[in-house]
């Protein structure tokens, strides 16, 4: 089978296409063809090197896929892999493939995994959101960012979300946010704050909180709370804000979670599939063989929804 393997870390040119044997199964074990495999930014860190975990060389990168069960053709969403996703056949506990419904093309069910349990970990396993409250999503035209714009509209949450260009604007308000943002304007946070009549926010969803964690503690509602999802750095902050609110910083890493959690959020992504709530965006489809386009795409533009790479 064909597959993308990286023999050492570093820039996305260490992504090769080579020639493997096709796993086999035992156990517990099942094999998916591969129609559709997701590119997160996770992938991206953990090939330069730059993750807390990394994987013994050389492997075969990705976690998120889609495609048909070996034994039986049932269509299936991958939600982690033993032998990583970018590849025309991936290893996986039976554990982790789920469902793919028949309205949802395989690229769809490739941007569901690490999106949509992660979306769903941040607003209901770690900030406890609640019907009526008012969150934040800063950076909410990507694959994480639209996850959780739609599990909160679907929960009844008052929603806003920021993203840093005109097709992410419009891409946030077509799945029903009441109020987008611009974030390259210096004022946006302002202008959201105003736009809650001046009370904040219940909870924000942060993909960069490098830059944005220290505005965001001065627009939260009293006794609200930030998630932290992504952080590409460190960042300075006055804890006076944060004492003002009796606010909370909560972080949130996706390995962290337990089966326990994990099999409430896929039962939760099943439930928004069937009922039309949760809509995976496909922004762009590549062949598997240009993966390293994919990582540069993924690190230089603007997030849009989901990239895949397909067998």
């Amino acid at each position: 089978m064909r597959a993308i393997r990286v023999h050492e870390f570093g820039d996305p040119d260490v992504l090769r296409l080579e020639e493997l044997p096709e796993p086999r199964p035992v156990d517990d074990e099942v094999l998916v063809r591969v129609q559709a495999a997701g590119v997160n930014p996770v992938d991206t860190y953990v090939r330069a090197g730059a993750y807390g975990k990394l994987p013994a060389l050389p492997y075969t990168p990705g976690s998120d896929a889609a495609g048909v069960l070996q034994d039986g053709g049932t269509r299936v969403y991958v939600a982690g892999s033993l032998s990583g996703a970018y590849a025309e056949y991936a290893l996986c506990r039976r554990g982790q493939v789920h469902f793919l419904p028949d309205q949802l093309s395989f690229a769809q069910g490739a941007a569901l995994g690490v999106p949509y349990v992660t979306a769903y970990r941040a607003l209901f396993q770690r900030a406890k959101a609640l019907p009526g409250e008012a969150v934040l999503v800063h950076g909410a035209s990507g694959g994480v960012g639209l996850a959780a714009v739609q599990f909160a509209l679907a929960a009844g949450l008052a929603v806003a979300g920021t993203a840093g260009s005109d097709a992410g604007r419009e891409l946030i308000a077509a799945q029903g946010a009441a109020r987008v943002f611009d974030h390259r304007d210096p004022l946006h946070l302002q202008a959201a704050f105003e736009a809650t009549g001046g009370r904040g926010f219940d909870l924000i969803v942060e993909l960069l909180a490098n830059v944005n964690l220290g505005d965001d503690l001065t627009a939260l509602a009293p006794r609200g709370r930030v998630v932290v999802v992504g952080s590409r750095g460190t960042v300075e902050l006055d804890p006076r804000d944060l004492m003002n609110a009796e606010g909370a910083v909560l972080g949130m890493l996706l390995p962290n979670a337990t089966a326990e959690d994990l099999a409430e959020a896929h039962t939760a992504i099943g439930t928004g599939l069937r009922d039309g709530s949760l809509r995976p965006v496909v922004s762009r489809e590549l062949p598997l063989a240009e993966a390293a386009r994919a990582h540069r795409h993924l690190m230089e533009r603007p997030a849009l929804g989901k990239l895949v790479l397909v067998p």
